[in-house]
């Protein structure tokens, strides 16, 4: 934010407006004039004091004084934002502020503290799970979406029902099979991708003020979820093997929590995948406690290493897995397409929530992708995709053994896009994440991944979108400014015990 500050008109003079009252002034100015809208941003006190060569009490206090106006107001740990000024002398005829619902009310706010992405576009991007655009296969996708208008016709065009086109949920149920479990067609439901299967999954079995267990950390669209359905997180802390079975038998065990929600298979954020004994152990704790597990298989498709794992839904024996997958990953999320599936009446719960939610998917692009399935040409796509991430995957984990210094470490994926790293203590993946944007290297902090926000050393990167070039150079620099923060850290040590 450019500001100007007149600090004095001549030598022993001051200038006739106080320091603070410019700053807010020319903030004001800027909201008035529509530069900076409802739920902007303001700069840390910090940052904006160093910019403008000023005392960080002086700009706290121009925020105390935007506060007091109504113009701003800060939340803990998160920041000041813009609220927007009233308008003057307007009757009920003139513009209304409205008033939105709390659960919208703390979207916003989740949303205002996840880091923002906006910096040039030569920086490496080690943060998205977004699919590298340059192996989406449109020419072949154009060819099925024609053949689906050729083979099928109008009827494409008309309301789908909730449940979806049948000829996907065929070609769906038939790759499910291969997976070990075994359901026909009936069982699927088609969805907007996995983020409408997850709030669905969960609008199943939890309403307004109930409780989920979730892994923590987790994937952080999934506690978007649930702050949008308000449901309270029972959170299940996560280990290298999985997440912690003690504490998910202690979090069922309450009466409050519903479900339990869980990422057994290339877990976002942290890559990793559990054991077919783990897999045993945590349906048999959810079967004591007859508590019904949402199993996220988004990148089921993404293997590229090791041996399969059969899924939770393969093992399930009793009928508490609903299963999720989605296509966003493995072809690409334009195509908005996912799937659940289930058993019994839970099929005909999720159609009438469905349909309680929209009166179908997109029938077109359903259709083009059960005959891009049909055809092989899914498979062939994954066959590349599969090579390009283990090399990818291969060239990360070379060089964070090559250069990160000891203390850090890291999971070894098997698939998917990524890989989760611990920073030693004291440090924090918040911290390094600005040095690192300002250094040209997008990552994701890992705080965003926790229901509370809590301060993390973890950090996820991905390979979804740099090729292995720019992974070892984004690695490389992440490297050395982890390296300088333990040696700045070391120093400031050494002066307090003096001190002491």
């Amino acid at each position: 934010m450019e500001l100007r500050i007149e600090r004095s008109r001549a030598p022993g003079t001051r200038s006739a407006v106080p320091v603070y009252q410019q700053i807010a002034g020319q903030i004001r100015e800027r909201v008035e004039s529509g530069i900076l809208a409802q739920g902007d941003r303001l700069p840390p006190i910090r940052d904006l004091a160093g910019d403008l060569g000023v005392n960080r009490d002086t700009v706290a206090l121009a925020y105390e004084a935007l506060a007091a106006e109504g113009v701003v107001e800060s939340r803990v740990g998160r920041g000041t934002f813009v609220r927007g000024l009233r308008p003057r002398g307007t009757g009920p005829s003139g513009p209304i502020e409205l008033q939105f619902s709390a659960v919208a009310e703390r979207l916003l706010d989740y949303d205002h503290s996840r880091p923002q992405f906006g910096v040039p576009s030569d920086t490496i991007p080690l943060h998205s799970l977004v699919p590298d655009s340059s192996m989406f296969p449109v020419e072949a996708f154009r060819r099925a979406l024609n053949r689906a208008f050729a083979d099928v016709g109008a009827s494409l065009l008309a309301y789908g029902g909730p449940q979806g086109f049948a000829g996907l949920r065929e070609v769906l149920a038939d790759r499910f099979r291969g997976f070990g479990v075994m359901v026909g067609p009936d069982s699927v439901v088609l969805s907007s991708g996995a983020s409408q299967g997850i709030s669905l999954a969960m609008r199943l079995f939890a309403e307004s003020g109930d409780a989920v267990a979730i892994e923590a950390p987790t994937y952080h669209n999934a506690l978007a979820t649930m702050i949008g359905l308000d449901l309270k997180v029972a959170p299940v802390p996560m280990r290298r093997t999985g997440p912690d079975l003690d504490a998910l038998d202690r979090q069922l065990s309450r009466p409050e929590v519903k479900a339990f929600y869980t990422i057994p298979t290339f877990h976002n954020p942290m890559g990793i995948s559990t054991s077919v004994a783990h897999r045993r152990d945590l349906l048999a704790i959810a079967k004591r406690h007859g508590k019904p597990v949402i199993e996220d298989a988004y990148e089921m498709d993404l293997r590229f290493a090791g041996h399969p794992i059969p899924p939770l839904a393969a093992i399930d024996e009793s009928g508490l897995v609903v299963q999720l997958t989605s296509f966003s990953k493995s072809l690409f999320p334009g195509v908005r397409a996912g799937a659940l599936v289930a058993r019994g009446r839970a099929v005909d719960a999720l159609l009438v929530l469905k349909h309680a939610t929209d009166l179908g998917g997109t029938l077109p692009l359903q259709a083009a992708l059960a005959d891009f399935v049909r055809s092989g040409a899914y498979d062939r796509h994954l066959a590349a995709l599969r090579k390009r991430l283990r090399r990818r995957r291969d060239a990360m984990i070379e060089t964070l053994e090559d250069e990160m210094p000891e203390g850090v470490t890291w999971t070894t994926p098997e698939g998917g896009y990524q890989i989760w790293l611990e920073l030693p203590e004291p440090l924090d993946s918040q911290d390094l994440h600005a040095e690192a944007m300002r250094a040209g290297v997008l990552f994701a902090p890992g705080y965003q991944f926790h229901h509370d926000g809590r301060p993390s050393g973890g950090l996820r990167l991905t390979i979804a979108l740099a090729d292995e070039t720019a992974i070892r150079r984004g690695v490389v620099t992440l490297a050395r400014l982890v390296r300088e923060r333990l040696v700045a850290g070391t120093a400031s040590a050494r002066v307090a015990s003096v001190h002491m």
